[in-house]
């Protein structure tokens, strides 16, 4: 497995209010929630990545306003009008 390093200032954790642990969680949930939102992985993929249970993670979208499902709008119309 590969593994990445990421610098971060005493500052910055100091103004998380987290412990390093919680806050490099949060960093790697974060960088999961984006490579989602951009379609780079699944939602399976991107659970697994920040080491959460695909419903947890689903809710945690959820609650973030991150839609689980992602249909372009013309999408949608094109499918509908060939019916």
């Amino acid at each position: 497995m590969k593994t990445l390093n990421i610098p971060y200032s005493t500052d910055l954790l100091i103004a998380s209010g987290k412990s390093p642990k919680e806050m490099e969680q949060e960093l790697k949930f974060l960088l999961a929630v984006k490579l989602f939102e951009l379609g780079r992985v699944s939602l399976g993929k991107a659970a697994e990545f920040c080491e959460m249970g695909r419903i947890h993670f689903m809710n945690e979208l959820g609650r973030m306003k991150i839609p689980v499902i992602n249909i372009e709008y013309d999408q949608i119309r094109d499918e509908l009008s060939d019916d």
